[in-house]
């Protein structure tokens, strides 16, 4: 006959730990404290084998040159679509995207400015004195609109940039300028690309 102490429990009378405890012990306790994933998600996840590497000194110059080119297009890709990341120091930043949104989201005279360029020029090879008179006339009409629309858009550039970037020091001759000379470009022309329609609340 065993004897047994006081106070103390024999071991087999111990209750065995529950399955899904042991189960859970053993995954926190195995890996690195998760479940190991499944071959066909473990697979999914590898990037593939390295290529080769160049056997030529020419097949390393093509790799070189379309590894540029697909930096270049990611590059102008991202330019393209605003990101800060890709565009040169003149458009980025949020006060200088706030002016562009102002600039895409109203009609601007200056947008006419290089087809109306082209009919005055067009004009000037006419050979007739009539013809000329009446070019010179469009011209200074139309180059008073765009400096009137221009004073417009400056004000309302202005007027934003204070009421979104009150508590910044801006140089507001150099934004300003920038909202006038993309006023200047046709909108498909316009880069960064436009991310507001015409007539949208800024």
């Amino acid at each position: 006959m065993k004897l047994r102490l006081p106070g103390r429990r024999d071991r087999t009378d111990a209750a065995p730990a529950p399955a899904g405890a042991t189960a859970s012990r053993l995954v926190k306790t195995t890996g690195k404290g998760r479940p190991t994933p499944k071959r066909s998600e473990a697979q999914g996840r590898r990037p593939g084998p390295p290529p080769p590497p160049p056997t030529t000194r020419k097949e390393a110059y093509r790799r070189m040159r379309e590894q540029e080119a697909a930096s270049r297009r990611t590059a102008r890709a991202g330019a393209a679509r605003g990101d800060d990341a890709h565009l040169p120091a003149r458009d980025r930043g949020p006060v200088r995207r706030l002016v562009r949104n102002v600039v895409d989201a109203r009609r601007n005279a200056g947008s006419f400015f290089l087809p109306v360029a082209a009919l005055v020029l067009v004009g000037y090879f006419i050979p007739s004195a009539a013809v000329q008179s009446y070019t010179v006339l469009l011209w200074m009409v139309f180059f008073l609109v765009i400096i009137a629309d221009s004073v417009v858009l400056g004000r309302r550039v202005r007027r934003k940039v204070l009421e979104r970037f009150p508590a910044q020091d801006h140089n507001m001759r150099g934004l300003v300028w920038y909202g006038v000379t993309r006023a200047t470009m046709i909108r498909r022309w316009r880069f960064p690309k436009p991310e507001v329609p015409v007539g949208a609340q800024v």
